[in-house]
């Protein structure tokens, strides 16, 4: 027996503007559905979820919910004009005999049902719109960007509870552990179109690159169809006027199938402007620690990093976090101990609240303006790299149309506002990288060029972010702030992170609240002939070791292009010098290596 679907949308036709965002949809969601919507910032998304939703209404085409089936929706900024609390907001259409499902919502996720909505932050009203849904519990739920400004804790808990549910559910996320884990089909919005792949988000790059190879492969072929058609209607036209008018409108319709294949909008090309090479030690840390009030958000706490380091510093939301990094790059001041900067160091810095924006001033003020001052654009002209470029130039490499270089601010999408703030700090000079939260709202495209971008980066990184995936792509060290002042540095990932400290969890031996922050493995022996710092480095180095590796293959094949010298020789020259720096480092550091394993086993 066939079953009764959740929803339907028929013929489905969507236009914001002059730009298609769906034309002629189909779409049908059964129970236990378990679907991935993703596509590209502006693709259309929200708006299409919305429609699910029953919010926006197509241009053509009809959305229909089968009788008795409740439809939750979860968008990005909800409004709590109309409420006092979280909890208010939450309990909104529940009987009053089912407030505990708030309540238990809200100890999974983490937050006080009785905040004020007034004074709560991003993540607690995030926090407080799931709980809505999950005390809701309806047969079909949409979630935009439902991980967004939760720390690592809620999202588990929500990723467990969606597992459990029996409720379908369509997902608009960047967060790739968090969509692996959960969903059975792909919805991809690509340039007007959705194509349905009955297979999670495991595998996506590889199904969509094939859907592109598909795709130029037939537009080649077109291409060559309609060369040798025109060539024959000039050539040949003449004597057979009359016969051959069929041939000549067959000719139009392919100029016409030709002309309307949308083209793919690139990739945005992101890329850092490398500044002067800092010292080899940028961040010593002493002692360093900080309360607000009786509040202790960091107890006495010690760490270097070093020039090339990528520290995660992960953690429940108010652990401490971007305390923890404006005192590590010197914009906050710690009670006691000291942070002393290295020799050299330029600073670029991503707040996750994009308050480095000004939302009246426009795309083009932002980039060649000073906020500071009040200044607005006067040039036409942005620094990148050491290279005057025009600004609509340089917002095109980040995907922005000229129509948009005049739009202030405020109009751009969350993805937009990141990928421009992006724009700006990746085109001033720096050697350290102080990223808080780079990943929210962006695409998945984006996000991995991102990861890239990062992995080639030449200075040093702090980051903080919620995305599993992402920590362990990019980190080589991650920092654990648990509450409480409580911070433990782990090697690696997050990966890494999660096994170490299931082995101290395991230990039979009491786990000290120390505030050493030695990079070791718990499981690893001491070497006793060798100091504490020399330990310390002994154990980074085969990170740092692989990471100079993996850099110096990646430089020597894009050195291998022939025509590289020719064509560009100023990257011809910064790769050549980037490859001898890092092959010189490489000697070092294993030679580094083997003098520690010597002194380590003498003993």
């Amino acid at each position: 027996m066939a079953r009764v679907p959740l929803l339907q949308l028929s013929g489905i036709t969507l236009t914001i503007g002059r730009d298609p965002i769906v034309q002629g949809l189909d779409l049908v969601i059964q129970p236990g559905n378990r679907i991935a919507l993703v596509g590209r910032n502006g693709s259309g998304k929200s708006t299409l979820m919305k429609v699910m939703a029953g919010l926006v209404e197509a241009d053509r085409g009809d959305c229909s919910v089968s009788s008795g089936v409740s439809v939750g929706y979860m968008e990005q900024d909800p409004v709590f004009d109309r409420f006092e609390t979280l909890g208010e907001f939450a309990a909104e259409g529940l009987d009053p005999g089912e407030s505990y499902r708030i309540e238990m919502a809200a100890d999974g996720l983490g937050f006080d049902a009785d905040t004020p909505v007034a004074s709560a932050s991003g993540g607690e009203r995030r926090r407080a719109a799931l709980a809505k849904i999950v005390a809701e519990a309806p047969e079909l739920m949409l979630f935009d960007e439902p991980t967004n400004h939760l720390d690592i804790n809620a999202i588990i808990w929500m990723e467990r509870w969606l597992a459990e549910t029996g409720s379908a559910f369509v997902l608009i996320s960047h967060d790739r552990a968090f969509l692996r884990s959960l969903t059975k089909t792909t919805l991809w919005i690509d340039r007007g179109r959705v194509l349905r792949r009955e297979a999670g988000i495991e595998g996506f790059e590889a199904w969509r690159d094939k859907v592109w190879e598909s795709e130029d492969q037939a537009r080649h072929k077109l291409d060559r169809k309609i060369k040798s058609e025109a060539r024959w209607a000039v050539e040949g036209i003449s004597a057979r006027r009359r016969r051959n008018q069929g041939r000549l409108r067959t000719l139009e319709a392919m100029r016409s199938d030709r002309k309307a294949m949308v083209r793919r909008q690139g990739v945005a090309a992101l890329a850092i402007e490398r500044g002067k090479i800092s010292g080899k030690r940028v961040i010593e840390a002493q002692g360093i620690s900080k309360c607000y009030g009786d509040t202790r958000i960091l107890a006495p706490f010690s760490l270097r990093i070093a020039r090339g380091d990528r520290v995660a510093l992960v953690g429940p939301n108010g652990a401490g976090k971007t305390t923890l990094m404006n005192m590590l790059i010197g914009l906050n001041t710690p009670d006691t101990g000291s942070v002393t900067l290295g020799s050299g160091v330029q600073t670029a810095v991503f707040d996750q609240n994009r308050e480095r924006l000004d939302p009246d001033m426009s795309l083009w003020d932002t980039l060649v303006g000073d906020r500071e001052i009040g200044v607005r654009g006067r040039s036409d002209q942005v620094m990148v790299r050491g290279t005057p470029r025009h600004v609509l130039g340089y917002l095109s490499d980040f995907l922005f149309s000229e129509s948009q270089a005049r739009s202030p601010v405020r109009s751009l999408s969350g993805g937009e506002k990141a990928r421009l703030l992006l724009a700006k700090i990746f085109a001033k000079p720096s050697n350290l990288l102080a990223l808080d939260e780079p990943t929210n709202d962006l695409d998945l495209e984006t996000l991995d060029l991102l990861q890239d971008v990062l992995g080639d980066y030449s200075g040093t990184a702090i980051l903080i972010s919620h995305d599993r995936d992402f920590i362990d792509r990019v980190a080589t060290t991650t920092v654990a702030l648990e509450g409480g002042g409580r911070a433990e540095v782990y090697p690696g990932g997050w990966s890494d992170y999660r096994s170490q400290r299931g082995e101290k969890e395991a230990s039979p031996e009491p786990v000290a609240a120390s505030t050493s922050v030695a990079l070791r493995s718990p499981s690893r022996r001491v070497p006793k002939g060798l100091g504490y710092s020399e330990e310390r480095r002994l154990e980074s180095l085969p990170a740092e070791i692989e990471r100079l590796e993996v850099e110096i293959a990646r430089l020597t094949e894009f050195l291998s292009d022939p025509d590289l010298f020719v064509c560009a020789p100023e990257r011809f020259e910064k790769a050549s010098a980037g490859l001898i720096d890092r092959q010189a480092a490489l000697a070092a550091a294993e030679e580094e290596w083997l003098e520690l394993e010597e002194k380590a086993s003498a003993k």
